[in-house]
């Protein structure tokens, strides 16, 4: 069961104008399963992603790229689950152009306005057929409020469906960001192992739009590990639909603050689920590092130790073994990091008490008070690197012996 989280109701994810889902049972790899879905998209919007940097890159991965790089106005997502259509080589490129052609064929409009996403098994054939003929099955379910149905659709792994929705008012009028996400394991940025899709009836023009995706990326998704593997398939798209009447050109715009504020508030939710539903996971933890020279070098400690298995499994048995968070520390490969300087704390709800200090044990540390912040399911690590002003947050769980199992069965 994922901690602390449960899907929101259907009503309480508002409908993006300009946005329709649509889902299918295509087969993909299990029967009995919506494993197709479809994102129309009106004519107008803005869109803009980030990937993988896994050099393994899926084919349809390859085709988002290229399709958004040509600047053809996008019409239409497709995303299957099952198969993840990566280390398919030129068989499995050839199968991605074949959906987008496909679908373009039957929504009017051109191949290279066809975004396709894949997520699940790697190295398999991706049955290509069967997901073409899913088509006319997601565009006859089109409407505009399928995010619920949508979150279901695109799990693998997952043990809950991921969404997120909020509405502001900005300039006199209202906006809605609507999106969902799914992941659960394999996850380490950039990005992580996920799919993630938000739109809001906002107006964004493309440079914009584009830098806006990766600031939210990188202050959500882009701080999130479970297992510290990259995936292959990874992405992260933003859709602008320009529906509300408040439109966006430059990041100085009256009200362009609040609304980038609450398109990362609704990706950093989706990424927090992603952890708090991390395959085997009993515990959500954040670790909060300050007081280092840069953002990249307290993002770094927090990695090692979000990433240590050392680590994650004391959590896991609730074993106050902190020195491997020390340990994790100093091998950040953080540049004359004196350790002396350095401070731990263990806190949970309001109850913070200091580990480490002054290279070694807190003199006020007792074991007793490690074991009860342990046993919560909320825990931060907060690190105090005590060589600058700079600070980064990165979110992880434990690893529990439902983690193997999981992943040992995951084919079958």
């Amino acid at each position: 069961m994922p901690v602390n989280f449960a899907t929101p109701a259907a009503d309480a994810l508002y409908p993006v104008a300009g946005v329709r889902l649509g889902l299918a049972e295509a087969g993909i790899r299990k029967v009995d399963r919506r494993d197709l879905t479809l994102l129309s998209l009106d004519p107008g919007c803005t869109v803009a992603g980030v990937f993988t940097q896994n050099r393994f890159c899926a084919a349809p991965v390859q085709l988002c790229r290229s399709h958004l790089d040509s600047g053809s106005e996008i019409r239409a997502l497709v995303i299957n689950t099952g198969i993840a259509n990566a280390g398919t080589g030129g068989a499995g490129l050839a199968a991605a152009r074949q959906t987008c052609a496909a679908l373009g064929e039957l929504l009017g409009v051109a191949a290279d306005q066809v975004l396709p996403f894949s997520t699940g098994v790697i190295l398999e054939a991706l049955p290509v057929d069967r997901l073409i003929a899913g088509l006319p099955r997601c565009i006859d379910d089109l409407a505009a409020d399928h995010w619920h149905a949508a979150a279901h659709a695109i799990m693998t792994t997952d043990t809950v469906a991921k969404a997120a929705s909020r509405r502001v008012q900005i300039n006199g009028k209202r906006v809605t960001i609507t999106g969902i996400s799914k992941g659960a394991g394999m996850i380490r940025p950039n990005m992580a192992t996920m799919l993630g899709f938000v739109a809001t009836d906002a107006g964004i023009a493309e440079p914009l739009l584009r830098e806006l995706v990766r600031e939210a990326a990188d202050e959500s998704f882009n701080c999130i590990t479970v297992d510290g593997d990259t995936s292959t398939n990874d992405s992260f798209i933003v859709i602008a639909t320009g529906q509300s009447g408040a439109q966006f050109s430059d990041a100085q715009a009256p009200g362009y603050a609040a609304l980038r504020e609450a398109v990362i508030g609704v990706a950093l939710e989706l990424a927090q689920a992603i952890i708090r539903d991390g395959e085997g996971a009993t515990k959500f933890i954040t670790i909060a590092v300050e007081g280092g020279r840069d953002r990249a070098e307290c993002k770094r400690v927090g990695y090692a130790i979000g990433h240590s298995p050392l680590v994650k499994t004391a959590f896991f048995a609730s074993d106050p073994n902190l020195g491997r968070i020390l340990c994790a520390i100093g091998y950040a490969d953080i540049d004359a990091l004196d350790v002396d300087k350095v401070r731990v704390w263990l806190s949970s709800r309001g109850d913070e008490v200091l580990v480490a200090e002054k290279g070694g044990r807190a003199a006020s540390y007792r074991e007793e008070d490690g074991v009860r912040i342990m046993q919560s399911s909320e825990i931060t690590v907060r690190v105090d690197l005590g060589r600058g002003a700079a600070s980064g947050t990165v979110y992880s769980c434990d690893f529990s012996y439902d983690y193997v199992k999981i992943n040992a069965d995951y084919r079958s």
